[in-house]
């Protein structure tokens, strides 16, 4: 039987960051009953985001494999595992002491600059010497004083950066006022990691809407994908902190899911 005549069902992973505040356990307990194939863990302060062996405590606990790190590089984890080098060092041991697939970095910050230096280089280096997937993450810009301030280097935007794997987030590319179908073909065999949300495209916040609930092209991007045929994971990274309830916040992950499915899977 060729290729084209399997069924492609996309990988669909839920986001530890999408039950903020709430942690790891909570996740994959959702992540089972909802139907998820995996778990994305971000590294935090949470002690058990970073421990391997509670992860794997979990992954057993639950039947639910983790398929993605999130290394401690955002602005509310800089003290998180040390110096920047050592945040995805570490993070590139983790995903393979719980079997995960890839690991998703920020670009530095400007005044982190020895990092900024060579980064692109360097995570190459880092990701050859580790047999690692290192998959840089889109970001946008940042108004200061009323003004646009390029705040990562060597830029918020990975096009045009010599990175090996890149993650594409759509809630980023809404605020950075970019379009996300084109960038993805853009990127093309290069695109490692999807974070599957959306932003409106009117405020420089990062809002993680719902899938659908923006500006962005997220279903013609999906349904690109999928005609691609890409093997990488849909990791849903949406924000629940407005839910009034439990149930809420199921549906809206429930409905996360089911947008990736429904764009995504395809039968024949």
């Amino acid at each position: 039987m060729s290729e084209k005549n399997v069924e492609y069902r996309p990988h669909v992973a839920l986001s530890t960051s999408s039950l903020y505040p709430q942690g790891v356990p909570e996740t994959f307990e959702a992540a089972k009953r909802l139907g998820y194939d995996s778990v994305e863990v971000l590294v935090t302060h949470e002690r058990m985001s970073q421990l391997t062996h509670q992860l794997l405590d979990s992954v057993q606990k639950y039947q639910m494999p983790i398929s993605t790190i999130h290394a401690p590089t955002l602005l509310f984890t800089q003290q998180v595992w040390g110096k920047s080098w050592t945040k995805v060092q570490m993070a590139a041991k983790l995903t393979h002491q719980v079997g995960a697939e890839v690991v998703v970095v920020h670009p530095p910050f400007r005044w982190q600059r020895k990092y900024a230096k060579n980064f692109v280089t360097g995570v190459r280096e880092v990701s050859r010497m580790t047999d690692t997937k290192i998959s840089v993450e889109n970001m946008y810009p940042w108004r200061v004083a009323g003004r646009e301030a390029v705040v990562y280097s060597p830029h918020y935007s990975p096009l045009g950066q010599d990175y090996e794997w890149v993650t594409w987030d759509f809630s980023h590319a809404a605020t950075a006022k970019m379009d996300s179908l084109a960038a993805v073909k853009e990127l093309g065999s290069r695109l490692g990691h999807v974070h599957l949300t959306d932003g409106s495209g009117e405020t420089l916040a990062d809002e993680h809407l719902l899938p659908g609930h923006g500006v962005q092209p997220v279903a013609e991007t999906l349904e690109y994908l999928r005609d691609q045929r890409w093997q990488g994971v849909v990791g849903v990274e949406v924000s629940t902190r407005k839910c009034e309830t439990p149930e809420q916040r199921d549906e809206w992950l429930a409905e996360s899911l089911d947008f990736a499915r429904r764009h995504m899977t395809r039968e024949e």
